[in-house]
């Protein structure tokens, strides 16, 4: 599985932050109070969830998955004519069609130039997206001969992540009527 590294950070940062946050509120205002404030606090935490988290690439010997917020794409290996970076990692179809995945390898700039020159000077500048891409080529190249040539493309919806979003929602409307917020 291939995710950025801060997204595990951001979302163990942006939980600690939203307990703190409520325990605060149920201590100083009570329990009550707290469930109206919860859904604003939950919401924002269910953002770093699906904008950081969320997003990720997944390789296996059939395919690769895509998991941008809130769309999924389950790509065959003989539907993949080419994999390349430019942003993010891009994947393009036999449809024609490219899929950027927001949550996979980044191009970034390369590392900082040891102070010496030494042998190990070209693989300390690399940056870690450019190994992840070749991760990810070289299990196509060796996938695709054996892959099944009626391999599919499909895209759904996260429905746990749009569920969980729906459920949020509605209750921060029920905590602004209860608070009386909408009139």
């Amino acid at each position: 599985m291939f995710r950025a590294p801060s997204a595990v950070v951001g979302l163990v940062l942006g939980a600690a932050l939203a307990v703190v946050l409520l325990g605060d509120a149920a201590i100083r205002a009570g329990i009550g109070e707290m469930l109206l404030i919860a859904p604003w606090v939950l919401l924002a935490l269910w953002g770093v969830y699906a904008l950081l988290f969320a997003p990720h690439v997944r390789i296996d010997a059939n395919g690769i998955r895509i998991h941008n917020p809130l769309r999924v794409s389950d790509i065959a290996w003989a539907r993949v004519s080419d994999i390349d970076m430019r942003w993010q990692l891009e994947v393009k179809t036999d449809e024609p069609r490219v899929y950027k995945a927001f949550g996979g390898p980044v191009a970034g700039r390369p590392g900082r130039p040891p102070l010496r020159r030494g042998d190990d000077d070209r693989a300390r500048r690399e940056p870690p997206a450019i190994r992840d891409l070749q991760v990810i080529q070289d299990a196509w190249e060796s996938a695709r001969p054996t892959a099944p040539k009626n391999g599919s493309v499909r895209r759904f919806w996260d429905i746990p992540s749009a569920i969980s979003l729906l459920v949020l929602i509605v209750w921060v409307i029920i905590a602004l009527f209860i608070s009386g917020g909408l009139r």
